[in-house]
């Protein structure tokens, strides 16, 4: 886990260097290329090296799938982020609070059903083929994806025009422009929009609590459940209505809650609604299984649901630069380093 830090800053200095050169759209083209070049190249490689079964094969073939664990871990972010900017960027705040928990909900939904067909997926093409699928996979999303900004730039949209507005200007100033590094543009970033800031500290909270209340979970259902298939089929069970409990909640309620009720009161609620829980359950003197994996389960539901809604909504008025880069930022590295800084 202390590798998945590094790596995701690394990501985040090759997609902020093509950002700033190419702009958003040609970036995440860029980035999602990148990514289904190394699922592909990694899975092509593991299959290689299995076919033998000498000592040195198998050292590099957990290497590679080490390797590749922890670039799963930062990519998904980078890539997921960049389409969340794009919708950020085109909706209004209003249009905002009715379609992110919908769209959230289709997140899940398709989450569910890929979970539902990995064995499927694997029994016909193996796991290493299984891999260089989600790399194939990747590509299709390419399309979609300058779909959308295609159409985006016919109807006088297209969030990429910002930023050339300003790469124009800068251009034709007649004062030098400072190059700034990753860092030291997201630290300016932080500072000149102080919501980016309280952003980064919650997450870095929420991802920090989320570890925590799993390691909980992980050794208590140990504990109560020994036999691995059992273990195995209660877990499956539990994400399964962490899923659905979130999609009747993306689905059902908060599109037509979030026309009464204040964002910011969300905002405040859901971590009162977790402490109350929390509480309750440290004066146990031995706390059931179903009351632990409730802690679990109660975080996941509001952030799949409420906090990614709340989360998306925070960026639709904010500039060019806080949507593709500070989004990015806080999440790629501010979600990762919350999960791996535990």
């Amino acid at each position: 886990m202390a590798c998945i830090s590094p790596t995701s800053l690394l990501l985040l200095f090759i997609y902020t260097n093509m950002l700033d050169a190419k702009g958003p759209r040609k970036a995440l083209r860029g980035t999602t290329l990148m990514c289904s070049l190394v699922l592909s190249t990694a899975a092509g490689l593991v299959a290689y090296l299995s076919k033998s079964d000498s000592t040195s094969n198998t050292w590099m073939v957990r290497t590679v799938v080490g390797a590749l664990f922890v670039y799963r871990e930062s990519y998904v972010q980078l890539l997921t982020s960049q389409y969340w900017s794009f919708i950020c960027s085109t909706l209004t705040p209003s249009q905002g609070s009715t379609w992110f928990a919908p769209i959230s909900g289709l997140t899940s939904v398709t989450s569910a059903t890929a979970g539902l067909l990995v064995k499927t997926v694997i029994d016909s093409v193996g796991l290493t083929g299984a891999v260089a699928m989600a790399g194939v996979v990747l590509l299709f999303s390419i399309l979609a994806a300058e779909q959308a900004y295609a159409i985006s730039e016919t109807h006088g949209f297209n969030p990429a025009a910002e930023h050339f507005a300003k790469k124009k200007k800068e251009n034709e100033s007649t004062t030098p422009i400072v190059k700034q590094n990753m860092i030291s543009k997201a630290t300016a970033l932080f500072a000149r929009v102080p919501t980016l800031w309280a952003l980064f500290c919650e997450i870095l909270a929420a991802q920090g609590l989320s570890t925590l209340l799993n390691v909980c979970f992980v050794a208590k259902l140990s504990t109560a459940v020994p036999e691995d298939d059992m273990r195995a089929g209660w877990m499956g069970k539990f994400y399964a209505l962490i899923n659905v409990v979130s999609c009747c909640l993306q689905f059902g309620v908060l599109p037509q809650a979030m026309s009464k009720i204040e964002p910011s009161l969300l905002w405040r609620v859901m971590p009162i609604i977790m402490a109350t829980y929390l509480f309750y359950q440290s004066v146990q003197p031995s706390p059931s299984l179903y009351l632990v994996s409730g802690a679990l389960f109660l975080f996941k539901t509001l952030e799949f649901s409420i906090r990614r809604m709340l989360d998306e909504m925070v960026y639709v008025p904010l500039d060019f630069e806080s949507r593709f880069v500070g989004k990015e930022v806080i999440g790629v590295f501010g979600y990762r380093f919350g999960k791996s800084g535990m």
